[in-house]
């Protein structure tokens, strides 16, 4: 009778349960130590180059979203001789998943990197590693595009439309602004027929195909060719452009100066009409440099 008296009791079962989960833990523990884990690297470097300064051990990391744009600007950089002044190799990596940009931007890895103003801005990065922009491109709006009738703002004409967005969680046309119209209009995207494509060109080629009947993006003259002006719906305001931004732990204004050259050299290479178009934020001279921002009159 005390036996079944004390296996009711609730502390009883505690206790049991404490010494199993205690045991278990113990075991664990133990087959775990005897084993080297390793975790592969979140991304892979996409390239490296070496400079003239063969003993320096310094190295410039460059991340941003397009492995094309890493490898120009890498090359580029490990031939100037102001980078092999302070560096000895220099690094290149890209990726598009925001995990990316929470390891090379967030925790301040990148020394120059391409990015969002917003992404900037969230991860408080300018004030954390002094990160200053170097050049910038236009901004812009986001719009919904369709190929055969100008989209209406409403509940009832989004569903059943064929809507493809950008599957890149931290683009504001493609993604960010869209889906905030849903939300604001009271729209499930589960009641929605959603297609995710991988980059802007994609989301045009749906559209024209006729496998999407609109599309979230921005809108470029060029767009014309293809789509008519009057078939776009404007759901935001001015979205400031992508910039390159600097790590400046110092006040590095030959590093900057030099990086901006390029830049603006590369920028003139892009076949794209918002891509070749870049302001440059430093104003550089043979003995000084000084930061003047975004000037006005700039798209």
């Amino acid at each position: 009778m005390k036996i079944k008296q004390l296996l009711v009791q609730p502390s009883f079962f505690v206790t049991v349960l404490l010494l199993y989960f205690l045991l278990v833990w113990m075991v664990g523990k133990e087959h775990v130590a005897d084993q080297n884990t390793a975790f592969a690297p979140i991304i892979n470097t996409t390239s490296q180059c070496q400079t003239k300064a063969l003993e320096n051990k310094e190295q410039l990391i460059i991340y941003a979203p397009s492995q094309q744009v890493v490898g120009s600007l890498l090359n580029a950089l490990c031939h100037d001789p102001v980078v092999a002044k302070q560096y000895g190799k220099v690094l290149g990596f890209w990726g598009y998943r925001t995990a990316d940009s929470i390891e090379f931007i967030g925790k301040g890895i990148a020394d120059l990197t391409l990015a969002k103003h917003n992404i900037m801005s969230a991860f408080k990065v300018a004030s954390t590693y002094n990160y200053q922009p170097v050049v910038g491109f236009p901004n812009y709006k986001a719009y919904f595009i369709s190929a055969r009738e100008k989209p209406r703002i409403s509940k009832q004409y989004f569903l059943g439309k064929r809507i493809a967005l950008l599957d890149y969680p931290t683009s504001r046309s493609g993604h960010i602004l869209p889906k905030q119209t849903f939300k604001d209009l009271g729209l499930s995207l589960a009641n929605l027929k959603i297609t995710y494509a991988s980059s802007h060109r994609e989301l045009r080629e749906l559209l024209a195909n006729g496998e999407v009947d609109l599309i979230a993006s921005f809108w470029q003259e060029h767009d014309a060719q293809l789509f008519s002006k009057n078939y776009i719906t404007q759901i935001s305001d001015n979205i400031i452009g992508t910039r390159w931004y600097l790590k400046m732990e110092h006040e590095n204004t030959d590093l900057v100066c030099a990086i901006q050259t390029h830049l603006m050299t590369l920028s003139k290479q892009q076949i794209s009409p918002y891509f070749n178009h870049v302001q440059p934020y430093w104003q550089c001279a043979t003995d000084r440099a000084i930061f003047v921002g975004e000037q006005s009159g700039a798209e």
